[in-house]
């Protein structure tokens, strides 16, 4: 079929091909009817790998952190390609995407990484739309297996003041401290520099995190825009921070040379910034001997977040110190802590509505 002209006004024309007559005209007709509705011609021959792998070299890895890229370069090498990778794009249907997701959960995968492998193929064949080579994305039409969400452990009341209490002198109070009172990330809080904290204001303003990429710790951008975010802090947890400085003060004194200046708040003996590792087998230790059991440093913002709810904080405010990308996220997460002002509101209605009958 001819198709038009190139910019040089040469005749561009598509060839079709098919086992029988019946399929080259039906095939001839759906690329005419492309045509008519401005739609590009798609490229017959470019396979998905071939898509994922441009894609990936001349988009992606302009637009994600190299960790990102990584990731996703990662997912479509040992899921995706080798399943889809020699299958054309312009031949890849709804059922081929479907059956590779169920053959993915049942080979034991969790429900996160088979969306995970959607989500990939989908963000390619977007890519592909954009470049003529597909015309519409069969990956978004296919059905994103349902994960139940669960709800995140968190420290109680009780047990928040128990670590607290095994914390004091130790080197990372200010930092676990920090955490459990505001609900900051790890690398958030890892990335946090002197400049960020206003001691007048009671504020830290979270503008970066600290994260391993290629085994070097970086600073990078926040997770989101919503988490760069200024974050009231207690008035005891800034007496924390004050203390802690003045200790960070004499070490540097001490060490003299050997010291290395980073401008972070949570540094190692040296100054250098704390690897997020390490830090997880230090509070791993730290709750071990408060009597807890294991918990993780990501527990803290759980802890955060259910225990200003459970004390009245309005989950929108709660939504903005966590540095949540919507408020839906907070309730769809931190919902069932919200119990009992769900019945308040049923019982406030009952007194309006029928004098509380």
């Amino acid at each position: 079929m001819t198709i038009g002209r190139d910019s040089n006004g040469r005749v561009v024309r598509k060839t079709v091909s098919a086992k029988t007559r019946a399929e080259v005209v039906g095939k001839l007709k759906k690329l005419q009817r492309q045509l008519d509705d401005g739609l590009p011609a798609p490229d017959m021959k470019m396979t998905v790998a071939q898509l994922i792998n441009q894609w990936h070299d001349d988009v992606l890895r302009h637009q994600v952190a190299p960790s990102a890229a990584l990731s996703y370069w990662t997912i479509a090498k040992h899921h995706i390609i080798p399943i889809l990778g020699s299958k054309r794009i312009v031949n890849l249907t709804t059922v081929d995407i479907d059956r590779l997701l169920s053959s993915k959960l049942d080979s034991g995968l969790s429900v996160s990484t088979v969306q995970r492998i959607r989500g990939v193929l989908g963000q390619a064949i977007d890519q592909g739309i954009r470049w003529g080579c597909v015309n519409r994305n069969v990956a978004r039409l296919s059905r994103s297996p349902k994960q139940q969400r669960r709800e995140g452990r968190t420290l109680t009341y009780d047990q928040a003041r128990r670590l607290l209490k095994e914390l004091e002198g130790h080197r990372h109070e200010a930092l676990y401290s920090l955490m459990l009172s505001t609900g900051l990330r790890r690398g958030e809080a890892l990335g946090l520099k002197w400049q960020d904290f206003d001691e007048a204001a009671r504020v830290v303003s979270v503008r970066r995190q600290l994260k391993r990429e290629g085994g070097t710790l970086v600073t990078a951008d926040t997770k989101t825009a919503r988490s760069r975010r200024s974050v009231n802090l207690p008035r005891g947890l800034v007496a924390l921070l004050l203390e802690h400085r003045k200790r960070q003060d004499e070490e540097q004194e001490v060490m003299d040379e050997l010291w290395t200046e980073t401008g972070f708040i949570f540094t190692t003996n040296f100054g250098t910034p704390v690897d997020p590792r390490n830090l997880n087998r230090d509070f791993a230790i730290i709750c071990q001997r408060a009597g807890l059991d294991h918990w993780h440093p990501h527990e803290l913002r759980h802890s955060a977040a259910s225990l200003m709810l459970a004390s009245g904080v309005k989950l929108q405010v709660v939504s903005e110190v966590l540095g949540h990308a919507s408020i839906r996220m907070t309730a769809d997460v931190y919902g069932h802590i919200l119990a009992p002002d769900r019945e308040a509101a049923a019982d406030a209605m009952d007194q309006a509505l029928w004098n509380g009958v």
